[in-house]
């Protein structure tokens, strides 16, 4: 996980997603948040284009053809059904860890500090960095836990990055587009 410039919402958002949204919000007052109208997803392909269909939370490109890219409302809908249709409030996010999060608190990658984690490259494994205060470490590892970072598949996949890299398979650059956490570990930690 790395940090992410949030990206200025569609010019056409607030006809798509915020005004029918919140005219449905005051219609239906008492409606629960697993009732609320998906309006967000009218703009999930300005969503992919601007990250560059990186996910907010595995920091890999995912192709937008898989149909696995979803909008993770970063505060989730129970806690605010008017953040629903606000576009600050979204994340690009992978199906898988989008479902993870769920209504769980993480690290926003949108305030996310730099270098919060580091990667093991003999496993792909990453930890919170330990030159940042306790409490942030602390965040950070709750933040692996609750999005299975850890799971075997994401080191494999971060490790398999970093193998296709040292074996000259892919450059530097094509990480930087399309890893770039494991591109940002690797010029933090020298390897390049």
């Amino acid at each position: 996980m790395i940090h992410v410039d949030p990206q200025p919402e569609p010019p056409d958002f607030d006809e798509k997603v915020r005004k029918p949204g919140l005219k449905f919000l005051k219609d239906n007052p008492d409606c629960s948040a697993t009732e609320l109208k998906a309006y967000w997803r009218n703009v999930l392909p300005e969503l992919w284009e601007e990250y560059h269909g990186i996910c907010a939370y595995l920091a890999i490109f995912f192709e937008k053809s898989t149909g696995a890219s979803s909008v993770d409302h970063f505060v989730p809908k129970y806690k605010n059904r008017k953040l629903a249709y606000e576009w600050r409030n979204y994340r690009l996010s992978c199906l898988g860890a989008n479902v993870k999060k769920h209504t769980s608190e993480v690290l926003d990658p949108f305030k996310l500090e730099e270098n919060a984690f580091v990667i093991n490259f003999s496993d792909g494994s990453i930890r919170p960095n330990r030159d940042k205060a306790q409490d942030y470490q602390i965040l950070c590892q709750k933040t692996i836990d609750i999005l299975s970072l850890n799971d075997s598949s994401n080191k494999k996949m971060r490790k398999g990055h970093f193998d296709d890299y040292r074996k000259k398979h892919v450059s530097l650059d094509y990480l930087r587009r399309k890893s770039p956490f494991v591109y940002s570990e690797i010029v933090r930690q020298g390897l390049q």
